[in-house]
């Protein structure tokens, strides 16, 4: 929940660009030049890269990568010449060398910003007590050809102050620091790309030792399980009597995690606290909830990977803690008297948005920040990209899907793409040819075809998607592969290299729900041409001719909408589709509007054995004188193709596996 304030901190006075010494360039004069540079591609390039220096950024802290990547940003927007490795940089090396640029390895990466310093015109200076600062310091640099830093980086490196952000925004108030962003930077911006960036992130501290407090076992998703349960957290106290609760997934492969709907803290026998999950009363206990989300039952949630974690202080001389929660599903408690994780600015992504000159902001798609979002949206032209992601507030993915979609923006998920500056420019031969089609012959059994999703995802693409790439049993099993037809423009080397390397056995398809996730049941009647027109330009472009899509969900938000005959419609005048998995979950789904055949996907839950049986109840009371498809989702997070190539091995009669080109003929096939 955010609270809403109308004034910034300047006793009510509505700040002018002037106030901040800003000098930006003529809006008319950049959209004149944003006209003229206009190409055929969605998303920006920079040139190719032929000289890089190079670093490992991985050790240093939020604010050195803030700085060098929005460095990074201005210096590459002439030209690429910076790249550096996160992480443990093996995933950024591996795709240094596609670049065929020649490489000058740097042992200290800070020191590039002197090498550079010319380059840069000074810093624009985030204010540490307001998060979202370092969002409009973004926007900045890129607007004045500058770096985001803190007045000590500023200092230290010998950076002119261009814009001083201190003191010059409520903490509290997030509506006013992006109202002030619409309406003094954004005119001045290049409106082809708007990005949705965290400003900060939380940093595991190492040697943290944790103490299981409660788990759930089995796998239950219907909230069978929910009751209050009392968890004695007395182990922890000792020293600053500082107590911090983590709720995580108990199975991390299926998305039905820890869910808390309420919290009552007790020190002997006297209530400390008491709140419910979104609330200003959790606010104070709440210490990292980034990697959760709010749900519609007023309560919080974390699946997968994902977490979340309270911070109870127990007064001195505190004998006895507990803490009594409602909580059901897929749980992992565990408690700590250490601070696990701090806070510091989000770096990633930001060199594309500096040299974009595009507006990054955070807006939650809910409440009154999902209405100053809408205000945003809507000043942008049809098929504009939203890079980057959204709040895991109530709404979260889907209403901020949907919001998008309904200005007809699609999104592209970036917010953890590295080094965007220099993949765009590489001169990359991406093939357009369609793969061709085993052959199949339609016969009485049950047809198969898994598919590995997130390929809308970039940063996926660049990440995790190699990683299983990789294994040596991939090509074992017919899979398909959703990735992004827009790589093409902003990682064109990743493209080819996955084109090139897949077996017979492997098929790359069009990730949600086109170019650029969307749900095109929720976009302007009047726009939705033009999105299936661009989404027909990429697939052709790289030889796509299946796609896995999304639809809104349904008014009870249990489910989607279907694809009806008008959406379908104009993906059959305007792409080369030849059929379409929809995000279904539970596989019943099956049509054919405007005669392109539609299946809903199938979601079991788990690996081997348990996604075997969820198939085998699936097909209960089929006809067997009649073909049956079953399109499988494959979690890209949890599976690899050592696991797929298990589950084949349990599929015997009736089950049949195939590709999703030779599926979906047959599927064709079988309507005649």
């Amino acid at each position: 929940m955010v609270t809403r304030r109308t004034v910034l901190r300047t006793g009510g006075a509505a700040l002018a660009a002037g106030a901040f010494g800003i000098s930006l360039p003529n809006p008319a004069a950049a959209a004149a030049a944003a006209e003229r540079a206009a190409p055929a591609r969605l998303l920006p390039s920079f040139g190719r890269p032929t000289r890089l220096d190079v670093a490992h950024v991985g050790a240093l802290n939020g604010y050195d990568q803030l700085l060098l990547t929005t460095l990074q940003g201005t210096v590459n927007r002439r030209g690429p010449r910076l790249y550096f490795t996160f992480d443990d940089g093996a995933a950024d090396r591996r795709w240094l060398s596609s670049t065929g640029a020649s490489v000058t390895q740097h042992d200290n990466a800070l020191d590039l910003v002197g090498r550079y310093r010319d380059r840069v015109r000074g810093a624009v200076l985030v204010d540490p007590d307001v998060p979202d600062s370092v969002n409009v310091a973004t926007t900045l640099a890129g607007l004045k050809n500058g770096v985001a830093a803190t007045a000590e980086q500023a200092r230290d490196h010998g950076l002119k102050t261009l814009v001083d952000l201190r003191g010059r925004f409520d903490p509290d108030d997030v509506l006013g620091t992006y109202r002030w962003q619409l309406d003094k930077l954004f005119p001045h911006c290049d409106h082809a790309l708007l990005s949705g960036l965290p400003p900060t992130r939380t940093v595991s501290v190492s040697g943290v030792k944790w103490r299981e407090v409660a788990r759930e076992s089995e796998r239950i998703r219907d909230t069978s399980n929910r009751k209050s349960r009392t968890l004695d957290l007395s182990p922890e106290l000792g020293g600053d009597n500082d107590v911090y609760l983590r709720f995580q997934d108990s199975f991390g492969d299926d998305g039905w995690g820890a869910s808390v709907g309420s919290v009552k803290v007790t020190v002997d026998g006297k209530e400390l606290a008491s709140f419910t999950p979104g609330t200003d009363g959790e606010k104070p206990y709440l210490f990292d909830g980034l990697n959760s989300s709010l749900g519609d039952k007023a309560n919080r949630f974390a699946d997968g990977g994902g977490y979340f974690v309270y911070h109870f202080k127990a007064p001195a001389g505190t004998g006895k803690l507990t803490v009594d929660v409602d909580l059901w599903n897929q749980y992992l408690v565990t408690a700590t008297a250490t601070a696990p994780t701090r806070v510091e600015p989000f770096p990633y992504f930001r060199d594309y948005v500096v040299a974009s000159r595009a507006m990054v902001l955070w807006l939650p798609p809910s409440g009154d920040t999902g209405k100053l979002l809408d205000e945003v949206l809507t000043k942008l032209a049809p098929t504009t990209p939203y890079a980057g992601w959204f709040p895991n507030d109530v709404a979260g993915e889907w209403g901020g899907v949907d919001r998008a979609s309904q200005h007809g923006v699609p999104v592209v998920a970036a917010d953890f793409y590295m080094n965007g500056t220099v993949h765009a420019g590489v001169p990359a031969k991406v093939s357009g040819r369609v793969p061709k089609r085993p052959k199949a012959e339609l016969r009485n059994r049950v047809y198969v075809t898994f598919t590995v999703g997130e390929g809308d995802n970039i940063q996926y693409c660049q990440r995790r998607m190699r990683d299983i790439w990789d294994d040596p049993k991939r090509g074992d099993v017919p899979v398909n592969w959703t990735v992004t037809p827009l790589l093409a423009d902003i990682g064109p080397a990743q493209l080819a290299y996955y084109q090139k390397t897949a077996t017979d056995n492997d098929l790359l398809i069009c990730g949600p729900s086109g170019a650029g996730y969307t749900y095109p049941g929720s976009w302007p009647k009047a726009a939705l041409d033009s999105y299936t027109e661009l989404t027909g330009r990429y697939l052709r472009r790289t030889g796509m001719d299946l796609v896995y899509a999304y639809n809104p969900r349904n008014a009870d938000n249990d489910g989607w909408v279907p694809f009806d005959e008008s959406v379908m419609a104009s993906f059959r005048k305007n792409t080369p589709l030849r059929g379409v998995i929809q995000s279904w979950e539970t596989g019943d789904l099956q049509a054919r509007p405007a005669g392109i055949p539609v299946i809903g996907n199938f979601y079991p839950q788990g690996k081997g054995a348990d996604f075997r049986d969820a198939l085998l109840h699936h097909i209960e009371g089929r006809d067997p004188d009649k073909p049956m498809f079953i399109a499988a989702a494959i979690n890209a997070w949890s599976w690899t193709p050592s696991d797929i190539a298990e589950l084949a091995k349990l599929l015997d009669d009736p089950f049949e596996i195939v590709r999703g080109d030779a599926f979906f003929e047959l599927l064709d096939r079988s309507y005649e």
